[in-house]
């Protein structure tokens, strides 16, 4: 059975820091990886990818030593399950307000009776029992409004979710601030710290989109422990920069 890199990683007790894909790259992930992620994510929700793109990259990493997780703009279970059976360890659900669409993505994720998801794993290694695949599965809601931090203890009390996945920019517009505040504003920062004291208490995974390495340690002070620091485009336009000063100096 494949293991869930994602979930090793997340239980070594300090936390576990990610890369992010929005294109149909395939050195990215790797590079990521070499450069020691323990988690690569890919966006299905703003990035210039599908389910499809996404589930051939994660094929390319079966050997790969890194976490995998996908975000998916809504609990559809079609999308979820191919994704899931082509070994992705972790999906996390955007823009989850409640704890009916939490119960939702989780039953994407499950087999009848307990779900809705339809059996046809893509990747030999994952094997052939169902309820091996539902366990090595993690589910994180995303929590990015006013409404879902509201409803945030019963997110956590849905059975099947792993953890709470904070989107800060729409969390920041939610409260009445710009996308551009959402490091700076006391109260967004106050939320994010609710957030993640209240998403340990329930004994789940505090998990949050930085940004930036420098953004991501504040987040790990703030009790973060799944904590995604720059998409590869970022990367890459830091490190080309970075070449280029270097050239000119």
């Amino acid at each position: 059975m494949s293991a869930n890199r994602l979930r090793e990683a997340l239980g070594a007790g300090t936390p576990a820091f990610g890369g992010w894909v929005v294109g149909p790259t395939v050195i990215g992930p790797e590079e990521f990886a070499a450069a020691g992620y323990h988690y690569v994510g890919f966006d299905v929700q703003h990035g210039y990818l599908d389910d499809a793109d996404v589930a051939l990259l994660l094929r390319r990493l079966e050997h790969v030593p890194i976490g995998t997780a996908v975000r998916l703009p809504s609990v559809a279970p079609a999308p979820i399950g191919r994704v899931l059976d082509a070994g992705a360890d972790a999906v996390i659900i955007a823009m989850i307000e409640s704890a009916e669409q939490a119960a939702a993505a989780v039953a994407a994720t499950r087999y009848p009776p307990a779900g809705v998801r339809s059996y046809g794993p893509l990747r030999a290694s994952l094997g052939p029992d169902p309820a091996a695949h539902e366990a090595r599965v993690d589910v994180f809601a995303m929590i990015e409004t006013e409404r879902g931090v509201r409803a945030l203890d019963e997110i956590c009390s849905v059975p099947g979710v792993s953890g709470v996945y904070v989107g800060p920019a729409d969390l920041a517009i939610s409260l009445g601030h710009t996308p551009a505040q959402a490091w700076t504003e006391p109260a967004v920062l106050d939320t994010m710290a609710t957030i993640a004291a209240g998403t340990t208490a329930a004994g789940r995974i505090a998990g949050i989109h930085a940004g930036t390495g420098e953004r991501g340690k504040r987040a790990a002070q703030l009790g973060f422990r799944m904590i995604t620091l720059a998409s590869e485009s970022q990367a890459l336009r830091r490190g080309a920069t970075e070449h280029l000063r270097e050239a000119e100096q």
